[in-house]
Formats: C-alpha cells, sequence, structure tokens
C-alpha cells in the first residue's frame, strides 16, 4: 500500500464514529461472504483490495486525525519494541472475527 515508509492515517478512519461503527455489525449476507472471501486472500491480495476500495471512496484525510494517528501508531510500535503489548497469533485473530460473521446463504 502507498506510504508503506511513512507512518500514514489510515484513510478508512476519516469521518468514523461510534455511533457508525455500528453499521459493520448489520453487515449483508453478500457483504459478510465478500468479507469472508476477502479475508482468504493473501496479505498481498488483502492490502491491493483495500487499497482499491478506499481509493474509490474519494475521501480527504482530516490533518488532525492524521496527527493523533501518527502519534497512536508510535506509541504502540514503542509498546510492541517494549514487548509492553501482547500480540496475538494472525490465525486466532481471523478464527475470532469470521467467527463473528453472519453467514451467509
Amino acid at each position: 500500500m502507498p506510504g508503506r515508509g511513512k507512518l500514514l492515517a489510515p484513510r478508512w478512519i476519516v469521518g468514523y464514529n461510534s455511533a457508525e461503527g455500528a453499521k459493520m455489525s448489520q453487515m449483508t449476507p453478500e457483504v459478510a461472504k465478500l468479507l469472508e472471501q476477502a479475508l482468504s486472500l493473501s496479505v498481498e491480495e488483502q492490502e491491493a483490495l483495500a487499497d482499491s476500495l478506499i481509493s474509490s471512496l474519494g475521501g480527504k484525510v482530516d490533518e488532525g486525525v492524521a496527527v493523533a494517528w501518527d502519534k497512536e501508531i508510535r506509541k504502540r510500535i514503542a509498546d510492541l519494541d517494549s514487548g509492553k503489548a501482547k500480540t496475538v497469533p494472525w490465525a486466532e485473530v481471523r478464527r475470532r472475527n469470521l467467527g463473528k460473521l453472519p453467514r451467509a446463504h
């Protein structure tokens, strides 16, 4: 994805608020099936798909949000480097998240 060398705010976070976040739990079966298929792609394919979808939204990054995310990312990196943060293997994260999706029929 673009910006790999620099810590950037995720473009999808712009305009996010907790009230709208609830919409994700109301996915249609079709969207849930697409998400399940997307999660089965390689990391590189997921990155390309995510970048294409995000780019198609055409949103602008709020500089305040970008600065806040940059600060948060640096904190998380420091927590990982110091051992303060606990990591979870991708297979476990994927299993948990797929278990939350409604089954598309």
